[in-house]
């Protein structure tokens, strides 16, 4: 397979990462479009938000440990999580991952 997230779940690619364990990872994005800027996965691929009814554990997983990071990453003032699903709506990799935003006031609608 030529996902860019699986081969970073396979450690293939070594992006910096702030928390792993055997279901998920979450790294810093290499674009970063905040200054805190971090993607969150599932080892598991799973193509996009349609593909979640069989994996919603993993997707639970994922914002559970997002709400335990916020602290320890000093996001207190608020973050935003943003997942595009589909080409139309911005997914550029066919993978399900979630954009967490910080550092900075992040305005609606976002540009």
């Amino acid at each position: 397979m030529n996902c860019i997230f699986c081969k970073i779940a396979n450690e293939e690619l070594k992006p910096d990462i702030v928390y792993q364990d055997e279901k998920i990872l979450i790294f810093k994005d290499i674009e970063p479009a905040a200054p805190i800027h971090l993607l969150a996965i599932p080892r598991k691929h799973i193509k996009d938000a349609f593909e979640i009814k069989e994996n919603t554990d993993v997707i639970m997983h994922i914002f559970k440990k997002i709400s335990e990071l916020k602290d320890e990453l000093n996001i207190r003032e608020g973050f935003r999580i943003v997942n595009n699903c589909g080409e139309n709506a911005g997914q550029t990799i066919p993978h399900i991952h979630f954009h967490i935003l910080a550092g900075r006031k992040l305005n609606w609608p976002p540009g």
